[in-house]
């Protein structure tokens, strides 16, 4: 992956899901780019942020089938990675 923290996380994923389990502002999700894996996305968001990750998730969403009219199409593919920050401390993404 590439040496820099900011092209490996792309942009924090605000869903009705992600904000109810992230209602301590411990747990916060992330889209990442699709080479990174646990190790990249922890060193990544306490280089960003400057605090102590627990806990790294990381899932791949596929793309789904959308129909609008008579017109077909697929959503985008996103790998998203759950982080879970350690005891006290927060990140303000908003």
């Amino acid at each position: 992956m590439s040496a820099n923290p900011r092209d490996i996380i792309l942009y924090p994923i605000y869903t009705e899901k992600s904000v109810a389990i992230g209602q301590d502002g411990r747990v916060i999700t992330f889209a990442v780019a699709k080479g990174a894996n646990k190790i990249h996305v922890r060193q990544a968001v306490e280089a960003i942020w400057n605090v102590k990750v627990e806990k790294v998730n990381i899932l791949n969403t596929r793309p789904k089938k959308k129909r609008v009219g008579k017109y077909t199409g697929y959503t985008s593919a996103v790998r998203k990675a759950i982080v879970k920050l350690a005891e006290g401390q927060t990140i303000d993404v908003l």
